[in-house]
């Protein structure tokens, strides 16, 4: 999944940056709210983390400009630790939910997590496909009772493809999901690591439809 980090402050910017790609995570940044804003209408993000006090343009306008033109990406925003007034105006203004600073990282990826499952209607637990359990914290697949580890392309893909079950996907719209800006892609990666993907979850699963994309079957339990 792809996920936007607007942070002005340099260190905390590339820790996020850095932590959250270890987290399985394609991480594209801002730190200034205009260059932020433009990322957050230019590419389908699936998660945005956005703090309040920002140079050129603060968190709540951005977030407000956002949802005025339909922009529904969920939004973690990052507030001063006692200002309850800034938690409140950027629910009003459409936030998802908030880390108060400081914070500790394992906390900002638990809530990502919990954001991911609610998109799909699970409200707790590993992200499920009938026998198929993707667990995001060892970033590993079970299959029928069989554990097989991902490299970081591997997980960020699946995890794509069971958050869209049934859902015809582009190559275009998988490149978008699962790398960042800075990503150096050969034109057959996706086959590849989609190949890959066949051998750990079954060749059934992940169908191919020629000149359109690929569709991911969830199994019966």
């Amino acid at each position: 999944m792809r996920l936007l980090v607007i942070e002005d402050d340099q260190y905390l910017r590339k820790r996020l940056t850095q932590e959250l790609g270890q987290a399985g995570y394609a991480v594209d940044s801002a730190d200034n709210g205009p260059e932020g804003e433009l990322l957050g209408d230019q590419f389908p993000y699936d998660l945005i983390v956005l703090d309040l006090g920002l140079p050129g343009k603060n968190g709540i306008d951005v977030l407000t400009a956002w949802r005025a033109r339909g922009n529904h990406t969920p939004v973690i925003i990052l507030t001063a630790r006692d200002q309850w007034r800034e938690k409140v105006d950027g629910f009003s203004a459409g936030a998802d939910d908030y880390l108060a600073k400081p914070f500790h990282m394992a906390e900002l990826i638990a809530r990502l997590g919990a954001l991911v499952r609610r998109s799909q209607g699970q409200t707790q637990g590993p992200l499920t496909a009938g026998d198929i359990v993707l667990d995001e914290a060892t970033q590993q697949v079970t299959v029928a009772g069989e554990s097989h580890r991902l490299t970081g392309v591997e997980f960020r893909l699946l995890r794509y493809f069971m958050l869209n079950p049934g859902r015809l996907l582009s190559k275009a719209q998988i490149d978008e999901h699962v790398y960042d800006l800075d990503a150096t892609k050969e034109s057959n990666v996706i086959e590849v690591y989609i190949r890959r993907l066949r051998q750990k979850v079954g060749k059934e699963r992940i169908q191919t439809r020629r000149g359109q994309g690929y569709m991911f079957q969830a199994p019966t339990p």
